[in-house]
């Protein structure tokens, strides 16, 4: 594929502006480490809304739902679609949590919410944890798009790749902190939507495939359309098939799950973006923006391109044929994204490349600023150095972040396709997100609940990968974590001590998480002369139900998109009403659904050193 002046100007120009913002924005973020990792707590819903949103518009997604198209239908995204019912249950229920917390990083929560050596331990651990070791499978995973995308379109190797990649992304992370990535993040979102618009359009008009009235009468697209799976369950394919598309991400892998950007409960750099907010106002606006836009806007011209994949490279073999000096074991379902972007016409090439590098750059830059966080904020000044300067606790998150980059890159070099990665994260986070639920309304889980849930996730996806009979289904899999798990920290949490009173009426005084989890805290607060207040998070009711027609509107946008463009107009028309009204009730609501918002930012909880 070649590039020609046009289309390195637009590349340029994008690098150019984005180091620009990174370097107006250092000055500040080098003043302190709540600077550099959280923008001073005063930032719009807005913007953080479009920083959230950016940041799972990474660079492996298109790959990623590319290869889930091509081997499962459309209907496979239900794998991630289904992950919708946890971010609306964050921004209805724990968005505003999370902002009355008043920490820096959610690991933090665990010194806030549990007591002694134990919540110690496990923040310490779980910084190294999140931060080091599952934080860089993600880049990984991004990285390993970068390398194949690098290839198609550059004619790049892996490693020039990486080198490259990886030196852009971490100069700029390093320079602006948080501040610098959500001011870029804005352009980024932009960039990378009109991209993936761009490249839709021109895979509808390749001669193969003669528009979009074309494309869902081809064979090889039809059975490939259906927004559900078929609900056949006369075979053992057909109904393995509807269990692992439908019934175990609707039904268990949403709550149960804790996977990048869906945690349930909240978590992660949603997390943080949400700490970063001016108020819960506007840490609730911010999340409920990410889930309308990340699954109702989105999803569709990456849908497009992969249906148009179908007819240009029916299989792996022609992706084979098309680039025989790709790896043959990496020539997967998510190889045909960039291979569809060969058609593109200078200009538009120019524009899609710089997005794919800005979706790349967006998801990268988030991660290694949140790692970093950790790092520094968790591990480091916690453990190691707890009287350290604001300036030194910027040089180590700037230090990590380079080290954070390089072994990420590395690690990518062996990783094969996109779904390979996600499953990994998948199946380690298995059985941990009913725990993330409920630490926020039962008094009783403690730190042994959350050591025992991470060690024994840990174990079963090894015994998943490694020892499980290799005829056993990935969503057999998946139950088989989820239950082990659960049980386990049940258990744990039942027969080991509670935590101390104090320390649970103090994270109740601060946060207010309401609840018939706390009865038991309130009436003994109460009955020894120190009531707690019963005023704050008061609507769990109407949050949940706020939830489930937050869902009803997206899903119903998202599917009325989809009718529209297969030209099925009444159904189109149906959902669109629908998602209307749904808008309707929740617009209708907002008052009482952001009552008791406090625009003074939390208190920075007195954590104790055991």
């Amino acid at each position: 594929m070649q590039l020609d002046f046009i289309d390195w100007s637009i590349i340029f120009g994008f690098f150019a502006i984005s180091l620009v913002i990174g370097a107006v924005v250092s000055r500040q973020a080098g003043k302190s480490s709540a600077d550099f990792f959280l923008s001073g707590r005063n930032m719009p819903w807005w913007l953080l809304g479009f920083s959230m949103v950016a940041t799972t518009f990474a660079a492996d997604t298109p790959g990623l739902v590319t290869n889930i198209v091509r081997e499962n239908g459309v209907a496979g995204n239900w794998v991630w679609w289904a992950f919708l019912l946890t971010g609306m249950l964050t921004v209805f229920v724990y968005a505003k949590l999370w902002r009355r917390s008043g920490i820096t990083t959610d690991l933090e929560f665990y010194e806030l919410r549990y007591s002694g050596k134990p919540a110690a331990f496990l923040r310490g651990f779980r910084a190294l944890y999140l931060g080091v070791f599952f934080n860089i499978i993600i880049m990984a995973n991004v990285s390993l798009a970068a390398i194949k995308i690098g290839h198609v379109m550059l004619g790049l190797d892996p490693a020039e790749t990486i080198v490259i990649a990886a030196t852009v992304a971490v100069i700029f992370s390093a320079m602006g902190g948080l501040k610098g990535v959500l001011l870029t993040d804005f352009l980024l979102f932009i960039i990378a939507m009109v991209g993936s618009i761009g490249a839709a359009i021109v895979a509808l008009q390749q001669a193969d495939i003669g528009g979009m009235a074309k494309l869902i009468t081809h064979p090889n697209v039809q059975d490939k359309m259906a927004m559900l799976p078929p609900f056949d369950l006369s075979t053992d394919a057909s109904r393995d098939l509807l269990i692992t598309l439908l019934v175990i991400p609707l039904s268990v892998q949403w709550w149960s799950v804790w996977y990048p950007g869906a945690e349930p409960g909240g978590g992660g750099y949603i997390a943080q973006r949400m700490l970063a907010a001016k108020d819960e106002k506007h840490a609730i606006g911010a999340t409920l923006f990410f889930n309308v836009a990340h699954y109702a806007l989105r999803p569709w011209p990456w849908i497009i391109v992969a249906l148009a994949s179908l007819v240009v490279f029916p299989d792996n073999a022609s992706l084979q044929l098309a680039y025989p000096d790709m790896p043959a074991d990496q020539v997967k379902g998510d190889l045909a994204y960039p291979a569809m972007l060969a058609f593109l016409p200078h200009g538009l090439l120019g524009l899609v490349v710089a997005s794919l590098i800005a979706a790349f750059m967006s998801t990268i830059s988030t991660h290694l600023n949140w790692g970093s966080s950790y790092i520094v904020n968790d591990f480091y000044q916690r453990f190691v150095r707890p009287d350290a300067g604001q300036k030194e606790l910027v040089r180590v998150g700037r230090i990590s972040t380079v080290l954070m980059m390089v072994f990420a890159g590395i690690l990518a070099l062996f990783l094969r396709d996109a779904y390979q990665g996600f499953e990994i994260l998948l199946q380690i986070g298995a059985g941990t997100g009913l725990l993330f639920i409920l630490r926020w309304f039962w008094w009783r889980i403690n730190p042994y609940s959350e050591i025992v849930a991470m060690v024994v996730s840990f174990v079963v996806a090894l015994w998943a990968a490694f020892a499980a009979p290799e005829d056993m289904p990935s969503w057999l899999k998946l139950i088989a974590g989820v239950g082990i798990t659960t049980v386990a920290w049940i258990v744990a949490t039942l027969v080991t001590p509670a935590d101390d009173e104090e320390k649970l009426r103090s994270f109740y005084r601060l946060v207010h998480p309401g609840g018939w989890g706390w009865k038991r805290v309130l009436d003994k607060a109460a009955a020894d002369g120190a009531p707690l207040p019963t005023d704050g998070n008061s609507h769990i009711g109407l949050g949940v139900a706020c939830m489930l027609v937050g869902c009803v509107g997206v899903y119903s946008a998202l599917f009325a998109t989809g009718y529209f463009l297969y030209g099925q107009t009444t159904n189109a028309i149906i959902l669109t009403v629908v998602a209307v009204v749904a808008a309707g009730f929740l617009a209708t609501m907002w008052s009482k659904i952001t009552a008791g918002d406090n625009s003074t930012p939390g208190q920075k909880p007195n954590i104790v050193e055991d």
